[in-house]
C-alpha cells in the first residue's frame, strides 16, 4: 500500500513538474512572439495586420498551421518560408522551442483567435 501511495505521488510530480516546464516554454515564447513575430503575424498569431494581410500569413491556430508536427514548425522557424525570414542566426535553439511552444497554446481556447 504505502509502494502504491509513492508511486502515485512520484507519477503526480513528475507531471506536475512537466507542466511546469511547458508552462515556462509557452511564457518565455509568448515574450520572444511579442517581440519577434508581432508586427507581422499580430498579437493573437491570426496575421490580421496590414503586412500580414499583404502576405497572405495564416492563421498560427488554425488546423492547417497546428498539423505541422514540432520539427516542421521549428524548421519553418530557423530557415524560414515564402516571404517569413529566417530566425537561425537571430534566435537560439531553445528559444524557437519556446516558440513553436507558444504556436501551440495560440490553438487552445482563449489563447489565440482561431
Amino acid at each position: 500500500m504505502k509502494f502504491t501511495i509513492a508511486l502515485l505521488v512520484m507519477t503526480i510530480a513528475i507531471f506536475v513538474s512537466a507542466a511546469s516546464a511547458q508552462d515556462k516554454e509557452s511564457a518565455e515564447g509568448k515574450t520572444l512572439f511579442h517581440s519577434q513575430c508581432v508586427m507581422c503575424h499580430g498579437a493573437d498569431g491570426t496575421g490580421n495586420t496590414p503586412v500580414g494581410k499583404v502576405m497572405h500569413i495564416p492563421n498560427l491556430a488554425s488546423p492547417e498551421v497546428q498539423k505541422n508536427t514540432d520539427a516542421q514548425l521549428t524548421s519553418i522557424i530557423e530557415n524560414g518560408k515564402g516571404k517569413m525570414p529566417a530566425f537561425k542566426a537571430k534566435l537560439k535553439p531553445e528559444q524557437i522551442k519556446d516558440l513553436v511552444s507558444y504556436v501551440r497554446e495560440l490553438a487552445k481556447p482563449g489563447t489565440g483567435t482561431k
